[in-house]
C-alpha cells in the first residue's frame, strides 16, 4: 500500500491502515508541518470519534492550543475589539450535547498533523518518507508501480498492491488516472493573514470567542485565536494579495478596530471552490481529501470530510487485503462518500453565500438607540442566515448512507424519516451513542471487524458460526437493553461504527448475509441477493 501525501488526511489512512496491521509507506514532500498556516481549525465530533477509537484523543487535546473550556462562542462584532452584535454558544459541537463520548476540538491543522505523525512513525506496519514526492504511477492489473523522487533528485519504483491520493488540490494522483474536477470557483479573492501580538488577548472587551465575525467595510472577514499566548489568524475578504497598495498592517489594523501593536507571520491568498473529482477511483488507485473534493472552509467540514474518507477506504482496503472482503466491498467507497461529498460542498457553498459584507449598516457602532435599533436588526439576519453554519449535527454525525452495495435493506423496520437519528439504528448510519458504563461509549464496542449488538443470544450465535465458515471477523455484544434503546434486537455494526444492518431476526440465510455486508453478494432492485463472487 502506497499512501501519496501525509497530511493529515493521508496520515489518518496509515493509521487506520497501520494499527490494522497492513503494511503501508507514506511519500510527503515537507519534513515537517507548515506551522505558519493553520488552515483548518476545527476538528468536528466525528473526527474526534476516529481520534478516539485511535486512541489518541486525549493526547490530541493535551496539546491543542485552545482548550475546550476556554470557549465555545462564535462572535459577530464590528470589529475584535468595537461592539459585539449577538454570538452563537455551544457551536460546532465543543459543548456536550449527550449525542456523542467526544466534543468537537479546536485545534490548527498542524497540531493533528504532528500528532498523527508520530502515531504513524512508530507503527510497525508503516513507513513514512519525507522530503519525497510522487512524480507519476503506471498502473497494472494486480499492482501500481509509483515512480517516487527523493530530495535529492533520485528515483525510484515503488510497486504497490493499492494506491491512495492524498496529495491534495494539486494531486499527481487524480492526474495520473485522468480524473479531473467539476464544478466551480468564486471569483472574490480571500487573504489568510496570520500575525502576533502579545497584547491583543488582554484587550478583549468581550468574553472570548474561537471566531469573531467582522461586520465592517474597513476589513470584513472572520478571525479567531491560533493559541492563548498571542498568535492570531484572519480571513479578509475581497482582499487581492497581489494589489499594489495593500497594507497588511492597515488590514489587521481595520480587523481589530484600532491599533495594537502586531507582527505579521505569513500571509495564504485563496478563493472558495466547490468542486468534486468526477471519479475517486481508478482500479487500485483511489482518491481521498482534497484529491477528491474541495469545498469552502465555512462551517469546517473539509478536513474533516478527508478523515471520513481515509476511514471509510481504510478498512475497506484492509479488509480486501486480509482476504475476507468481497469486490463490492471497494465498490462501495465511492457510492458511500461521495453522496456525502456532494452534499458537504452543497452546504459549505450556502454558508460562503453569506459573509459578513452583507451584515454591513451604518450606525452599527453608535452606542445611541439608532445603533442597539441597528445591531438587533443585523443580529436577527445574522442568526436567520448562519446558525446552519454552526450547529451541523446532523450532517456530522446524522449523514446516512444510501445505496450502497454493502447495505441490504432492512425488511423489518421502517425507517421512518422523522426518527429520531440520534437514539434509533439504521443501516447507513453511525451508531447511536450512549454510556454503557462509566467511561464507556455503546461506540467503543466497536471492533476491528464487524460487531453484532443482539438482545438474544441465539441471534448472535448465529451470525458468529456463518462468520466463522468465512474467515469474517465478528465479535458479539449481548445488551438487551441496547437493542431496546437503539430499536431493533439485531444490529451488525462495522468498524467504521457505521450500521451495516438491523432487523427483529437474523434472516434465515445468514451466510447470505454476511456476504453482502462483506462485499461477496450483489442485491437486486427489490433487495434480493441476485449473484455471488466468493470463491471458495
Amino acid at each position: 500500500m502506497l499512501i501519496a501525501g501525509g497530511g493529515p488526511v493521508g496520515l489518518s489512512a496509515a493509521v487506520e491502515l497501520g494499527l490494522r496491521g497492513i503494511s503501508c509507506m507514506v511519500v510527503e514532500p515537507r519534513a515537517k508541518p507548515t506551522r505558519t498556516r493553520p488552515r483548518a481549525k476545527t476538528l468536528n465530533i466525528r473526527t474526534m470519534e476516529h481520534l478516539r477509537r485511535w486512541g489518541v484523543a486525549d493526547k490530541l487535546r493535551s496539546v491543542a492550543p485552545l482548550p475546550t473550556w476556554w470557549s465555545q462562542d462564535i462572535a459577530f462584532c464590528t470589529s475584535l475589539l468595537g461592539t459585539e452584535i449577538t454570538r452563537f454558544t455551544g457551536v460546532l459541537g465543543l459543548s456536550d450535547e449527550g449525542v456523542s463520548p467526544e466534543l468537537g476540538q479546536q485545534a490548527p491543522q498542524y497540531v493533528l498533523e504532528e500528532t498523527l505523525r508520530e502515531i504513524v512513525q512508530v507503527l510497525p506496519a508503516c513507513t513514512f518518507l519525507v522530503g519525497c514526492r510522487v512524480t507519476s504511477l503506471d498502473r497494472r492489473e494486480d499492482s501500481v508501480e509509483v515512480h517516487v523522487q527523493h530530495e535529492d533528485g533520485r528515483s525510484e519504483a515503488v510497486v504497490a498492491e493499492f494506491v491512495i491520493g492524498a496529495d491534495g488540490a494539486r494531486s499527481v494522483v487524480r492526474e495520473a488516472i485522468g480524473a479531473r474536477y467539476e464544478g466551480t470557483h468564486a471569483q472574490r479573492p480571500n487573504l489568510g493573514v496570520m500575525f502576533r501580538s502579545a497584547e491583543l488577548m488582554d484587550l478583549l472587551p468581550n468574553p472570548p470567542a474561537v471566531q469573531s465575525w467582522l461586520v465592517n467595510e474597513r476589513t470584513p472577514g472572520v478571525m479567531g485565536p491560533v493559541d492563548r499566548a498571542g498568535t492570531w489568524w484572519l480571513i479578509a475578504f475581497g482582499v487581492d494579495a497581489r494589489a499594489d497598495d495593500l497594507d497588511l498592517q492597515e488590514l489587521v489594523e481595520g480587523a481589530l478596530g484600532r491599533p495594537v501593536p502586531t507582527e505579521i507571520i505569513s500571509t495564504d491568498p485563496w478563493t472558495a471552490r466547490m468542486e468534486l473529482a468526477d471519479r475517486c477511483r481508478a482500479g487500485r488507485v483511489f482518491l481521498i481529501g482534497d484529491a477528491a473534493h474541495l469545498n469552502p472552509p465555512f462551517g469546517g467540514h473539509g478536513l474533516n470530510t478527508g478523515i471520513g474518507d481515509a476511514v471509510d477506504l481504510g478498512w475497506k482496503l484492509a479488509a480486501s487485503l486480509d482476504g475476507w472482503a468481497g469486490p463490492g466491498l471497494l465498490d462501495s467507497y465511492e457510492a458511500e462518500r461521495r453522496p456525502l461529498q456532494q452534499r458537504v460542498i452543497a452546504e459549505a457553498a450556502r454558508n460562503n453565500s453569506v459573509l459578513s459584507t452583507q451584515f454591513v449598516r451604518d450606525s452599527m457602532d453608535d452606542p445611541g438607540p439608532r445603533g442597539e435599533q441597528t445591531r438587533l436588526m443585523v443580529a436577527e439576519q445574522i442568526r436567520a442566515t448562519k446558525s446552519a453554519e454552526y450547529f451541523s449535527l446532523d450532517l456530522v454525525l446524522g449523514h446516512q448512507y444510501r445505496d450502497s452495495p454493502v447495505l441490504p435493506p432492512d425488511r423489518d423496520h421502517d425507517r421512518r424519516n422523522d426518527d429520531p437519528w440520534a437514539t434509533t439504528a439504521a443501516a447507513g448510519r453511525r451508531i447511536p451513542h450512549t454510556w454503557v458504563n462509566p467511561g464507556v461509549s455503546s461506540l467503543d464496542l466497536v471492533g476491528p471487524g464487524f460487531t453484532v449488538i443482539t438482545a438474544d443470544g441465539a441471534d448472535a450465535e448465529a451470525l458468529v458460526r456463518a462468520a466463522a465458515d468465512r474467515r469474517v471477523p465478528v465479535t458479539a455484544q449481548g445488551s438487551e437493553r441496547l437493542a431496546t434503546q437503539f430499536g431493533a434486537n439485531v444490529i451488525i455494526i462495522r468498524p467504521d461504527q457505521v450500521v451495516a444492518w438491523c432487523g427483529n431476526v437474523v434472516p434465515p440465510d445468514a451466510n447470505a448475509l454476511l456476504d453482502h455486508v462483506s462485499g461477496w453478494m450483489a442485491a437486486d432492485s427489490c433487495g434480493a441477493p441476485t449473484t455471488t463472487a466468493r470463491t471458495k
